[in-house]
């Protein structure tokens, strides 16, 4: 296994998980708000960095703590790009986007910076330049109404997703 990850690290996605909000961390400043979907297996939530154009992109982390993709069960990893599929059809209802990317890091010279396995799914528009900007950390607020939305979607196709996920 190719790990990375610091002795005594405290991960913010597994904090996450458990329910818990960490304002210390600088780079991952999640709210319980921020979950969008949930269930035994996965986390999918507003991601707290945001790129100018692609407001309100996901990321979907395991419940289970695993530092990469070296790490990752592939059951798992293939239910991740089943909630993926899922969130995909969300941002295309919810935010009439054209399209729809998704992008993973590992290990620090795949620039990973959180030591938890997560996969970003971002909504896209023609002339977005999304790989030619770069993110700042996001409102907790503006994050809020981006979330509801999405986790509306999630209740109201609930019945549908659950025979789908």
């Amino acid at each position: 296994m190719y790990t990375h990850m610091p002795p005594n690290y405290i991960c913010p996605f597994c904090l996450v998980v458990q329910g818990v909000e960490d304002p210390n961390n600088k780079l991952v400043q999640s709210k319980q708000q921020d979950i969008i979907y949930q269930d035994e297996y996965v986390t999918a939530l507003i991601a707290t960095l945001w790129w100018p154009n692609n407001k309100g992109h996901v990321i979907i982390i395991p419940n289970r703590h695993y530092e990469n993709i070296f790490d990752l069960p592939l059951d798992i990893a293939a239910y991740i790009h089943k909630v993926a599929q899922q969130v995909s059809y969300a941002l295309k209802d919810c935010y009439a986007c054209d399209g729809i990317s998704t992008r993973q890091h590992n290990e620090p010279g795949g620039s990973q910076d959180v030591w938890h396995y997560h996969l970003h799914v971002y909504p896209r528009y023609f002339n977005d330049h999304l790989y030619l900007t770069h993110g700042s950390l996001s409102d907790p607020e503006e994050r809020a109404g981006y979330a509801a939305k999405l986790r509306a979607w999630f209740q109201t196709q609930n019945t549908y997703n659950k025979q789908r996920i």
